[in-house]
């Protein structure tokens, strides 16, 4: 399974990011504006920082799976992610969040994404 990179690594300290597949890259593209440029914003961060950020963007969801949470005028998105050894960084799942709780359905298909990444790494 290949991981289409969205980003060269120019500096040593860099993170790298990557899509599950082109389909996860295009969903987020196709998100409203605002909740699209709030994921870029978190993205740039996420390039130059890695993991080590807090809430109220980012959230630890156990298990090695990670939550980006978006927001734009438009509404809440939700960018689930893990990370890889040398600093890489998979996007997962996304999705618009239309209730408070975030539905178990969405959190599957996030956690399923990533035994597949898990065992394709070695």
């Amino acid at each position: 399974m290949g991981f289409d990179k969205v980003s060269e690594c120019a500096n040593i300290h860099a993170w790298s990011i990557h899509y599950f597949n082109e389909r996860v890259k295009r969903d987020i593209e196709a998100w409203p504006v605002g909740i699209y440029a709030g994921f870029l914003r978190l993205l740039d961060l996420m390039e130059r920082h890695g993991i080590d950020l807090r809430m109220p963007h980012f959230r630890a969801m156990g298990q090695g799976l990670f939550e980006l949470r978006c927001k734009g005028r438009e509404g809440i998105g939700r960018v689930f992610y893990c990370t890889l050894m040398d600093r890489h960084i998979v996007v997962l799942h996304s999705f618009i969040k239309k209730t408070q709780e975030t539905p178990e359905s969405e959190l599957h298909i996030a956690r399923n994404r990533q035994q597949k990444v898990r065992h394709a790494q070695h």
